[in-house]
C-alpha cells in the first residue's frame, strides 16, 4: 500500500485521496482509518463526504471505491506529480535567489582585504 504525501498537515483533497488509496477497492473502516492515518472522528466525517460525492459506496460493513472515485484518484495522482515537480523547481529557484542575494551583500572589512577597506578606515581616523 502506498500512502502519499505524509506531511504535518494534509488538505481535504489529500485526505480524500488517502482514503481511496487505503480502501484499495474494498475495505472496512478500520483498514481505511489506519491506512489513511485518520482519527475515528475525521474518518467518519470524510467517509460520509466521500459517499455523498460518489467516490465510495457502502456495502454492509465494507466500503468500495466507485468508478468515479477511481477517476478522481487517477486525476489527483497526476495533479500531485505535477505539483511536486513544480515545488522542486521553486525550491531550486529559491536556492538560486539566495546565491544571488549573497553575491549582492556588501562584505565586512574583516573579510575583505582590499584598498577599499584601508581607505575607509583611514578616512575615519
Amino acid at each position: 500500500m502506498w500512502l502519499i504525501f505524509m506531511s504535518k498537515y494534509r488538505d481535504r483533497l489529500r485526505i480524500i485521496a488517502d482514503i481511496l488509496i487505503a480502501a484499495d477497492g474494498r475495505a472496512r473502516k478500520t483498514k481505511i482509518m489506519y491506512g489513511a492515518n485518520l482519527s475515528h472522528s475525521l474518518l467518519e466525517k470524510y467517509l460520509d463526504e466521500t459517499i455523498m460525492i460518489g467516490f465510495l459506496r457502502a456495502d454492509g460493513n465494507e466500503y468500495e471505491v466507485t468508478e468515479r472515485g477511481k477517476v478522481f484518484l487517477e486525476k489527483y495522482m497526476e495533479f500531485s506529480a505535477k505539483f511536486s515537480s513544480i515545488r522542486k523547481e521553486l525550491n531550486g529557484l529559491r536556492f538560486e535567489r539566495e546565491i544571488l542575494e549573497e553575491m549582492c551583500r556588501i562584505p565586512s572589512c574583516s573579510n575583505l582585504k582590499s584598498d577599499f577597506c584601508s581607505a575607509k578606515h583611514n578616512k575615519s581616523k
